[in-house]
């Protein structure tokens, strides 16, 4: 089968990896296709991913995004119909929705970010199916979607695939000794981040400033870093990093993906933005690894760093324990239902459909 996946963001490599590896063991062809966003293309260079980029993302606002995503279905297009493709998927999956709609291909859209409201808008009518957690908390098309029980995380961190390594975590920038903490920035020019604004410098100030009395601190960001912070930049590899942050003491950033990648690891993050996520508000809920701050200032973010390195680590294996014994395998579960549908796959997976 002639399998066309479709990634827009970094997150989209990893979580597409394995089941990528899985397809073409059972023979699929699988065609990639890509967008210049940040380190995406980095990424799937590192992994040794073919790929096709079909468009750039633009400077961000609505008139930008429109104009790309134009270009982008239209590229899109040209691959499908050159390809032979007879299944599309994707993340977020706004092009192969609209591309799946006019050629009759299905599109299976993976997605957990609920106040991507606009793109979900214009995504979810054209979808063929529509496949999210279980614990995701906004509207859905009726009979057109998909439950499990997991996170988009575990597509590459659950234990099946991913084992942490120490060594490893140092050569890309963990500290030999003491604690580690790990911060991240996001840009906020994707479309769900229209209307939101992040951290001021002032707060990345005082965080930095606290935590580098206590260890060792790593910045991810994806917008560039001031002269005084630059120093704190991660430089290691992008292919990398979560085993930096499987042997941080704790996370404390803007993005979301990565407070449930640390959930998922047993690590401790707070998750300071605006607004949430179903998965992140389950994740603190249920287990406790994830702390949401919707009032971001200094005074909310200082009580919580505190209150997360009062406990002591064993509190966060065993959450974590907890969480893994929730949910399934991810990425499994993703390979199976793309060379499976519109069959129902055959493993007895949890699955709910509305």
């Amino acid at each position: 089968m002639n399998i066309l996946i479709d990634i827009s963001h970094p997150a989209h490599v990893h979580f597409f990896r394995i089941p990528i590896i899985k397809l073409k063991k059972q023979g699929h062809h699988i065609i990639v296709t890509s967008r210049t966003k940040e380190f995406a293309l980095e990424l799937l260079d590192e992994m040794d991913i073919q790929h096709y980029p079909l468009s750039q993302i633009g400077k961000g606002g609505l008139f930008s995004l429109g104009i790309e995503l134009i270009k982008r279905n239209f590229a899109l297009l040209k691959v499908v119909k050159k390809n032979n493709i007879e299944i599309m998927a994707a993340i977020g999956g706004v092009s192969i929705s609209h591309v799946g709609k006019l050629t009759g291909i299905p599109s299976l859209v993976f997605y957990d970010t609920e106040n991507a409201k606009l793109q979900n808008l214009i995504t979810y009518p054209f979808a063929t199916r529509v496949i999210v957690p279980k614990c995701y908390q906004a509207w859905l098309p009726k009979h057109r979607n998909l439950r499990y029980n997991g996170y988009h995380e575990l597509s590459y961190l659950h234990p099946n695939y991913f084992s942490p390594n120490r060594e490893i975590a140092i050569n890309n920038g963990l500290a030999k000794q003491g604690d580690t903490f790990f911060i991240r920035l996001v840009s906020w020019q994707a479309s769900h981040d229209i209307g939101e604004k992040g951290w001021s410098h002032e707060l990345l100030e005082n965080v930095v400033a606290k935590l580098e009395k206590l260890g060792k601190i790593i910045i991810s960001s994806e917008s560039p870093l001031t002269e005084t912070l630059s120093k704190y930049a991660y430089r290691g590899k992008l292919s990398e990093a979560h085993h930096v942050l499987a042997y941080s003491r704790a996370y404390i950033g803007e993005s979301a993906t990565m407070a449930s990648e640390c959930a998922v690891l047993g690590v401790p993050a707070i998750y300071a933005a605006e607004t949430g996520r179903g998965y992140t508000n389950e994740q603190e809920e249920k287990y406790g690894l994830v702390k949401n701050v919707r009032h971001i200032n200094w005074g909310a973010l200082d009580q919580h760093i505190d209150n997360v390195l009062e406990q002591p680590e064993s509190v966060w294996q065993t959450a974590r324990q907890k969480l893994l014994s929730d949910t399934i395998d991810v990425a499994e579960f993703v390979a199976i239902y793309i060379q499976a549908y519109p069959e129902q796959p055959k493993n007895n997976y949890p699955l709910l459909k509305h």
